[in-house]
């Protein structure tokens, strides 16, 4: 049988860890929720859930991957009788957000280019347009919006087919760092404007948000629990087969505790970080534009590039660069996610590697997921999933937000149903069919201690999978409408 390479150094495998956790949802998804979630008071809950959910599960599915060496699918086949199809469920979550992720993405090559353009005077610049339209014309272009969307889809199969040390090592090892500085220095320009001290206070002061008008109402405890957690699992990339897939190419001297721990503080720190890249900007140049989703990325931070003159389209190229950084990051663990478990089984059948045919093959699919989505234009072609199921308001005229656009369903489905259940079963599994000691085990490897194991046992068996039983409750009644905690 072949040998299955792994990371070459836990350098590599923690960029490349860190880069799965940090992409799209710190950037636009934890400022605004966090705002919009009561600021600090929901900092509070996020912490204690990366805390008693994000490490126990970050622990537990890294510990998974290692001990069998395997992908999302094999780790559970060899294990667990009860909960060998779980596998099955990360790979789909993985393939569903890769979909819209690369679309997402081709959106974020497009802005690089236009502020390439703006620098320069060029006809692919705004072109004298607001970015509203700007943005909206990209929308409505569906044959510009495949185009970009199927380059990113390129850029991350390129970098799979590398394979795991040639491939995304190399690329996280050099790109998370450029990262955290281009963030850096994004941080400082837009904490220096004028009047960006509502924008923190937007993230940090709670109730600022509801005082001020910029949210009609404060939400529900059980709403921004259930909040807080699909953005945890979201931004960790838990639940959905990555981390079991990457530890399963962790050498076995390793310490899992403490590089688990290393991911979710990054991870969290980074997050802030966008925070105060984005939000002290938007409050401080463009105080009326969207807070949160796709438009606070493409319509309020490209209104504040073109406030600030030449410069601003530098600050511009960086921050876009930067995100598309982020994006690629993560989409190749989703992608690899996929590829990891058919590499896998060709090896046990003898058959070699093929992982460069696997790649295209994976590739090829979540290319044409990405295509629906670029197609769709968040709802803006009449192609929604409101338009295609045939799906009915409710008596007040409603319609459910999620049918809005494909990235909505999509997101809903995979962050906020299939991630969180994906994650409550993995702790069932561990902390009632394997019996703890079997992360415990594998935690102690090689002479290290495993420092929180009675408190990895206790959340494993108890507090994580009754905190993830609120977590997806709140989900399914955002999701289906239901009213439970309204």
């Amino acid at each position: 049988m072949e040998e299955r390479k792994g990371f070459g150094t836990n350098f590599g495998f923690l960029m490349a860890a860190i880069g799965s956790a940090v992409g799209l949802g710190n950037i636009w998804g934890f400022p605004n929720k966090m705002g919009a979630s009561g600021g600090f008071t929901f900092l509070i809950i996020y912490l204690v859930l990366a805390a008693l959910c994000g490490f126990v599960v970050m622990v537990g599915e890294l510990a998974l991957g290692r001990k069998t060496g395997k992908g999302a699918v094999g780790a559970y086949q060899v294990l667990s009788k009860r909960f060998k199809w779980l596998g099955w469920l990360g790979i789909l979550s993985a393939f569903l957000i890769l979909g819209f992720y690369c679309a997402l993405g081709g959106y974020c090559i497009k802005y690089v280019v236009l502020n390439v353009g703006n620098l320069f005077g060029a006809g692919f610049g705004n072109n004298g347009l607001a970015s509203g339209d700007v943005f909206g014309n990209l929308l409505t272009n569906q044959l510009e919006s495949v185009i970009y969307g199927l380059i990113f889809v390129l850029i991350t199969l390129l970098i799979v087919m590398g394979g795991i040390g040639g491939g995304i090592e190399k690329f996280c090892s050099i790109g998370m760092p450029c990262l955290f500085f281009m963030l850096v220095i994004v941080i400082v320009r837009a904490c220096t404007l004028p009047g960006a001290a509502d924008g923190l206070k937007y993230m940090f002061v709670p109730g600022w948000a509801v005082e001020h008008g910029v949210i009609a109402k404060a939400p529900s405890f059980i709403n921004v629990l259930s909040t807080a957690g699909g953005q945890m699992f979201f931004s960790l990339s838990l639940g959905m087969g990555a981390m079991v897939t990457y530890g399963s190419y962790l050498d076995k001297k390793q310490n899992l505790e403490k590089n688990a721990l290393i991911i979710v503080v990054c991870d969290t720190i980074i997050a802030l970080m966008a925070g105060l890249a984005v939000m002290p900007a938007r409050f401080a140049l463009d105080p009326e534009g969207p807070i949160g989703g796709p438009k606070l990325l493409f319509i309020t931070m490209q209104n504040v590039f073109n406030t600030m003159g030449t410069v601003g389209y530098v600050f511009g190229i960086i921050f876009y660069l930067l995100v598309v950084l982020a994006a690629i990051s993560s989409s190749i663990s989703l992608l690899e996610v996929v590829v990891a478990h058919f590499c896998d089984k060709a090896r046990q059948k003898g058959k070699g590697d093929k992982r460069k045919v696997y790649a295209v093959i994976a590739g090829l699919a979540s290319g044409l997921l990405c295509v629906l989505v670029c197609l769709d234009g968040l709802g803006a072609n009449g192609i929604s999933p409101f338009n295609i199921l045939g799906i009915q308001p409710d008596a007040n005229g409603n319609l459910p937000g999620w049918s809005d656009c494909w990235l909505d369903f999509l997101d809903c489905v995979s962050e906020g149903i299939m991630m969180p259940l994906g994650a409550l079963l993995m702790c069932l599994c561990i902390g009632w069919e394997l019996g703890p000691k079997a992360v415990d085990d594998e935690c102690c490897l090689e002479g290290n201690a495993f420092k929180s194991k009675t408190f990895f046992n206790i959340c494993v068996k108890f507090i994580t999978p009754l905190l993830m039983l609120f977590i997806l409750a709140g989900q399914l009644d955002g999701f289906f409408g239901l009213g439970w905690f309204s």
